[in-house]
């Protein structure tokens, strides 16, 4: 079952917008989740974390999020999925077009085994 975890980076009102249009989705946005706790965190803990309550983690970071995925298939440690995008076809300040975007992931992957997958959302 697909549960999303929306880094720091994107805004908290893509996870309403999210559980506006989806109810059943469970989505927090990184300054809600754990109580903001992990707000400036490294990304292995955040991954870590997430990965212990099952979600997804979306995310824009393509510069230490991949090196971290390969170091951890290398060391035989699993998460439980990446969903990367593209600044470069949802701008992060396109709060509505992420919420259609991810909507739509979550209808077509929602039960889909998550554990080491990475997906590039699309518009």
């Amino acid at each position: 079952m697909l549960q999303l975890l929306l880094d720091e980076h994107i805004s908290p009102d893509v996870a309403k917008g999210l559980r506006r249009r989806d109810e059943p989705l469970t989505v927090y946005a990184m300054t809600e989740w754990q109580d903001g706790n992990f707000l400036g965190r490294d990304d292995a803990a955040c991954l870590t974390e997430a990965a212990a309550r099952k979600l997804t983690l979306v995310t824009y970071d393509r510069r230490t999020i991949p090196p971290l995925l390969k170091t951890w298939a290398e060391s035989g440690l699993s998460h439980t999925g990446v969903i990367f995008i593209d600044d470069k076809t949802i701008a992060p300040s396109d709060i509505g077009g992420l919420v259609v975007a991810l909507a739509r992931l979550a209808k077509d992957a929602r039960h889909w085994n998550w554990t080491d997958r990475i997906c590039f959302l699309t518009r």
